[in-house]
């Protein structure tokens, strides 16, 4: 029996992953990462792919990042909440995806330990519900800011659903310049 349980999501290559959970009175103990995620860390050519960059953020309440990506060197992602919890959402930019321009999202904390694998060819961002969330991630390709590139958060046409509580998204100046999914005129 594997430590993980690699759940599909209704869009294809993304998946919810469940750790195996060893607790007891005097705390817990899991893995978050070992070779059985090989099978489903690729390339966009589907070529096998590893990690190469972790990265660690800290936001507070109503901080939403994203949504980002990468044009030249997409990123693949394994992401999970240390502390706090987080509405996190990938939206597949993949031209010949059935569900171009679809979305998923799941709630991540530090009390369900849940991870989420978004894959090179997809948006990501997300939405902090707790006071503070501590979020960390994993990375196909290292950060290239000459090919990054955002969705804005709120199109329409794509429609996310975003648990906001008090009505106050918290946005990068950057942020608030993402295109509408029409406007990218990319796709991967």
């Amino acid at each position: 029996m594997g430590k993980f349980n690699f759940i599909e999501t209704p869009i294809k290559d993304l998946y919810v992953i469940e750790p195996t959970v060893f607790g007891d009175a005097r705390g817990y103990f899991m893995e978050t990462f070992n070779d059985e995620f090989a099978p489903y860390i690729k390339h966009l050519d589907g070529t096998p792919a590893t990690f190469v960059q972790d990265n660690e953020s800290c936001s507070k309440k109503g901080v939403l990042r994203g949504l980002h990506f990468q044009k030249a060197n997409p990123q693949g992602k394994l992401v999970r909440v240390i502390s706090g919890a987080v509405f996190d959402v990938a939206v597949d930019l993949r031209a010949n995806s059935e569900t171009y321009g679809k979305w998923y999202g799941v709630v991540l904390s530090a009390e369900n330990k849940k991870q989420f694998y978004v894959p090179e060819g997809f948006a990501h961002g997300f939405y902090v519900m707790s006071e503070s969330a501590t979020f960390a991630y994993k990375c196909t390709r290292l950060y290239d800011p000459s090919s990054e590139g955002g969705l804005l958060w709120n199109d329409p046409e794509i429609g996310i659903e975003w648990p906001i509580s008090d009505g106050e998204v918290l946005l990068s100046e950057k942020d608030k310049k993402n295109l509408l999914l029409k406007e990218l005129g990319f796709s991967f």
